[in-house]
């Protein structure tokens, strides 16, 4: 590790620490309990200056950049250098005239739900409050309405990012960094804020349907027959799952292996009452929340865990979700296959589809399906042998994967995992722009775009 002296921690506004300081572990620790970074040198950002010096500071004594808000998508950890921690940075102002919402890089998703709700907006969110909006934006912005309204990055409207020179650059629409910044999870600097463009909405109809062991299989291949058959604002996902049999859960659920379905629609509580139907004919539910609800409790219909947690995850797009692979999965993942996942089932299509005006990096939008493989390892460095059974199981119907969906296993973060993530000429050019942006690749500390040479 660096020697980091005094005299270069008195440079910050913000705090400033060392391995072995007061604070210094409260510090680098996040959302990722299963690993976390262990940095020479960590700068509580307080504003842009003091992610302006720390980058200038790591590029003179040529050191690697992290950077950490809340720690939820943590993938490869960094063994010294320099982690730039946002979480102070919350600054957030909404003009509702241009309905445009100046985001700070520490602001939660959930911060933000609220603060757009008074004005009758909502952000195009995912489905956790804790997850910081700076590093969803860069991952592209999977929302509960992505049908709809499709990436949330395809909102982005200006960004201020440092670069490896030390630079504070404003980015919007039409700059070559612009798009390459927005689904490239953090390879061209540190985003110091982020203007976001909020939409009226104001309520949606959704919640949770949750099937038993016996009719999970009829569940899913309803789901899968009834997800071609519904319209754009209804955006929906269906998970697996066995729950841990504790005291904390209500006692239908404990222990028992589920299917969960998801709704988020953009409607009235009397069409999605009408749209669910052919669901609610499956079977019994063990729990059916299906309402109309105030966006600020959209929440609520995935119910993400809210407290830190180990965890890994890998993904699969899908370009259809055939019976076949629908059975390829389950035997994959389901009870005796000694997976012990959470399978996550997203329904793309929709806006998804449609190329982004803004050309923002997210590719594969041809997918019809992303399955999503989670697990809670003891030891996140390696990926969990589920986690290639599965994949290995959905390679027929496979055309890439999805970068923001890729929690853990950085030991398996290499060239050809990111490469898969893009389409060929995308990642071609993401390469030459990393060249020339951050030719020593100080951002490597990622899912890392390796840079191209003149």
């Amino acid at each position: 590790m660096a020697n980091i002296a005094a005299h270069d921690i008195n440079t910050f506004t913000g705090p400033a620490f060392r391995p072995g300081d007061a604070g210094y572990d409260e510090e680098i620790a996040g959302f990722q309990t299963a690993y976390t970074h262990r940095p020479a040198l960590v700068v509580g950002a307080a504003h842009a200056e003091d992610v302006r010096a720390a980058v200038e500071y790591a590029a003179r004594h040529r050191l690697p950049v992290a950077v950490q808000a809340t720690g939820h998508g943590l993938s490869v950890a960094a063994d010294g250098g320099v982690l730039i921690s946002t979480r102070r940075m919350t600054a957030l102002d909404i003009d509702p005239d241009t309905r445009i919402a100046r985001i700070g890089a520490g602001v939660r998703a959930g911060a933000l739900v609220e603060a757009a709700a008074a004005h009758g907006l909502a952000p195009l969110n995912g489905s956790s409050p804790s997850v910081g909006v700076v590093g969803y934006l860069l991952g592209g912005g999977f929302g509960l309405l992505a049908r709809e309204f499709g990436y949330a990055a395809e909102y982005v409207r200006a960004i201020e990012l440092v670069t490896a020179d030390g630079r504070v650059r404003r980015l919007v629409p039409g700059d070559e960094l612009f798009g390459a910044v927005l689904g490239s999870g953090g390879n061209f600097g540190v985003v110091t804020a982020i203007e976001l463009e909020l939409l009226p909405v104001t309520a949606v109809y959704g919640g949770q349907l949750v099937f038993d062991t016996p009719l999970v299989e009829s569940a899913l291949e309803a789901w899968r027959g009834w997800a071609a058959t519904v319209p754009e604002e209804l955006t929906s996902t269906v998970v697996t799952l066995t729950y841990p049999d504790i005291p904390q859960l209500p006692a239908p659920l404990r222990g028992r292996y589920v299917a969960s379905i998801r709704i988020a629609y953009n409607g009235s509580a009397e069409e999605g009452e009408r749209l669910v139907a052919p669901l609610r004919a499956v079977g019994d539910r063990i729990k059916d929340d299906l309402r109309a609800m105030p966006y600020t409790e959209s929440h609520t219909i995935h119910s993400d865990p809210d407290h830190p947690h180990a965890y890994a995850a890998t993904n699969a797009m899908l370009s259809e979700l055939t019976p076949e692979a629908l059975s390829a999965l389950l035997s994959a993942s389901g009870p005796g296959s000694g997976a012990d996942a959470v399978i996550d089932i997203r329904h793309l299509g929709g806006a998804l589809s449609r190329p982004a005006g803004t050309g923002v990096a997210v590719d594969h939008r041809d997918a019809g399906f992303v399955v999503r493989v989670i697990t809670g390892p003891a030891d996140a460095a390696a990926a969990p042998a589920a986690h290639a059974d599965i994949r290995a199981a959905l390679a027929p119907w496979t055309i890439g994967h999805s970068l923001n969906f890729l929690y853990g296993a950085g030991a398996d973060a290499d060239d050809t995992q990111t490469r898969a993530g893009y389409a060929e000429d995308t990642y071609a050019r993401l390469a030459s722009l990393k060249g020339k942006y951050d030719p020593h690749n100080m951002f490597r500390f990622n899912r890392n775009i390796t840079p191209a040479t003149a």
